[in-house]
């Protein structure tokens, strides 16, 4: 990379953890500064996740410097956090493709480096899977050590804890590091968190502090002693009563930005012998004023002037439907005194920022635990009041048990507000939201809805408010096609579609969702017929069944699995019925589909205009050859 030398002369000659291990101690304080730097200034010409990283910068280098990496298995949770490994780890001239099609991907990626020992998207996972590793290594006869590096809200998951309870119980030579920056993606929450702050900000231990402080200042090299005698307290008074009684040696709080400090410490622990875990403490955003001042607004940046910090805003063409369901929340919660609003530690993404402030007493966050959040709002539901829980598709993905157990058995009256189903661009396949209609419409008393624009989604999340059991409306990341919003809430009819356009070819196109508009135009150049279906379950079976009977040939478009996807459902119902009419199923082919833009991933996934087009034109010319014909000699 131009340039790179003379800006950063130490970053310019590690291309791997080897060259850093070659380095003096004195020399890595120099090295986190130009790591800083170069992300500062990276990140800003293309955007990406940012304030995380910023805050491991130090925990990075000293955990590569001091543990013999890849021999040696460090597993990052929420991968956020990781664009400082990812520099240090031989891809520092690809970083400015990260999130891009072709370029790197935005979390650890096992196919991607060595160094990527295992792959995240989702939180809470390190734990479990670097103890897995801890104990192979055992029973393989491998001297390799394991590191778990969890943080960013990661630890307010169960499964976290869970793999703590196993890991505390085992001889096995682990350490997990807890980042503490008290933050996930929003303001951290629960009771963990609640509990480090009360101990070390409580009235006995602040009044010891500050006056110790004043009695001290004039000693200076006392002050000091005191000042580490301080942090041995913290670590003294938390270990006892959480991590050790779980079974793990704890260490710490250490200085997460004290890079000699944690080397010399993650040396010491390196030998060790059983579960360790080492508490460091970080500022997420680190570095940057901007960030360290607002590190939820920096979670994720677009472009940004790293002098001024002035952020460059996309230009928009409309509201998302995030902010057109945080604006739904806002007046129904005016409406009805029992609506409650519930995420998983997602409140900006899923536009429950307005709300949280205007109600705040029905508005839960409940960090980043979603099963808990599934069974919470059917806690509430129980008692008569009418959560909506505010998820991502990707993230319902791991309350399953709890939605169909908890939720649709006991047919509770709970709202899933799905954000960003279907592709969601260049967070990759971790996040793309691929599978909600296949794993929903299986599960009995669930009402499932996919909008076809704007004003659909807000009268759909009406609908659903009024039902008397469980539903789900889903809806894709970004803006719609730009149809108005009518401020008045109107109920759909339940499991009732909608014909947009009569066709004469013989040719229907039974659409679900956003797809709902690609179907328009497609049908405009063959002359076919678009049913806005509008509902998954309970399916028009009605209006499926007229179809079939006035037209030779049915294509269904889901922006979903094809594999039991709604498609599916229109294709079980006519062969129950004993109809065989030639059916084309549109929608995300049987494979992952990886990071670029939602565009690009629409087309990777055959997805966009111009590859939805060509299916069905040529499918449709197969069933139709005089017409074909006739097309050719026009």
């Amino acid at each position: 990379m131009a340039g790179l030398p003379d800006k950063y002369p130490l970053l310019a000659g590690i291309n791997s953890p080897k060259d850093l291990r070659r380095l003096r101690v004195a020399e890595l304080p120099r090295l986190a500064a130009e790591l800083r730097e170069f992300l500062i200034h990276n990140v800003a010409t293309r955007g990406g996740h940012f304030a995380a990283g910023l805050g491991t910068v130090e925990l990075t280098v000293a955990l590569h410097y001091v543990y013999d990496t890849p021999e040696d298995r460090i597993v990052w949770d929420v991968g956020h956090q990781a664009y400082p490994h990812k520099v240090l780890t031989g891809r520092r001239d690809q970083l400015h493709t990260i999130k891009q099609k072709g370029g790197l991907a935005p979390f650890p990626t096992r196919h991607e480096s060595e160094y990527d020992t295992f792959g995240v998207g989702h939180s809470s996972t390190s734990i479990s899977a670097a103890l897995g590793m801890a104990v192979a290594a055992a029973q393989l006869g491998r001297k390799r050590r394991a590191v778990a590096v969890i943080g960013d809200g990661a630890m307010t998951a169960g499964m976290a804890f869970e793999a703590l309870n196993h890991a505390g119980s085992l001889p096995n030579d682990l350490l997990v590091v807890l980042n503490d920056n008290d933050m996930s993606i929003s303001e951290n929450v629960g009771a963990l968190s609640n509990y480090f702050a009360r101990v070390l900000s409580g009235p006995v231990y602040a009044h010891l502090r500050e006056g110790g402080k004043r009695m001290l200042k004039p000693m200076p090299t006392v002050l000091e002693l005191a000042r580490r005698s301080e942090e041995h307290m913290k670590g003294m008074v938390l270990a006892g009563t959480l991590f050790e009684e779980m079974g793990f040696n704890y260490i710490g709080p250490v200085d997460g930005h004290d890079v000699k400090a944690l080397v010399t410490t993650l040396r010491n622990v390196r030998k060790l012998k059983g579960p360790q875990l080492l508490h460091v403490v970080t500022r997420k955003g680190k570095g940057y004023p901007p960030a360290e001042a607002d590190p939820i607004k920096w979670h994720g940046p677009g472009p940004f002037d790293p002098v001024s910090g002035t952020i460059f805003k996309e230009k928009s063409t409309g509201p998302s439907y995030s902010q057109i369901f945080g604006q739904w929340m806002c007046d129904i919660a005016e409406r009805d005194p029992l609506i409650i609003g519930i995420t998983p530690a997602m409140r900006e993404g899923s536009g429950l920022v307005e709300f949280s402030k205007r109600f705040p007493e029905r508005y839960f966050d409940v960090a980043i635990a979603e099963q808990h959040a599934v069974t919470f709002a059917a806690g509430l539901a129980a008692e008569g009041l009418k959560p909506v829980v505010a998820i991502y598709s990707t993230f319902l993905q791991r309350a399953y048990d709890q939605l169909i157990h908890d939720v649709a058995l006991q047919n509770l009256p709970v709202v899933f507000a799905i954000d960003r189903a279907g592709l969601v661009g260049s967070d990759g396949a971790t996040h793309q939201g691929s599978f909600d209609l296949s794993y929903l419409r299986c599960i009995p008393n669930l009402t499932v809805m996919a909008p076809a624009d704007e004003n659909e989604c807000r009268q759909m999340l009406y609908t659903a408010s009024l039902l008397p059991g469980p539903s789900a409306v889903r809806y894709p990341r970004g803006t719609g096609p730009g149809v108005p919003i009518e401020q008045e809430m109107t109920a759909l009819p339940v499991g009732r579609g909608e014909i947009r356009r009569e066709g004469r070819s013989g040719l229907a196109l039974l659409a679900f969702g956003p797809l709902v508009e690609p179907a328009q135009r497609v049908a405009e150049r063959l002359d076919a017929t678009v049913v806005n279906m509008r509902f998954i379950k309970p399916l028009d079976e009605e209006l499926v069944l007229k179809i079939a009977g006035r037209h030779r040939a049915i294509v269904t478009l889901e922006e979903n699995a094809t594999a039991g996807g709604a498609g599916s459902a229109i294709g079980e119902l006519l062969a129950a019925e004993g109809i065989t009419l030639p059916i084309l199923h549109i929608g995300i082919p049987d494979r992952f589909i990886e990071h670029g833009s939602r565009e690009e991933c629409l087309a990777a996934a055959g997805l966009d205009f111009a590859s939805i087009s060509g299916s069905v034109e040529r499918w449709w010319a197969l069933q139709s050859p005089d017409l074909a014909r006739a097309a050719r000699e026009a």
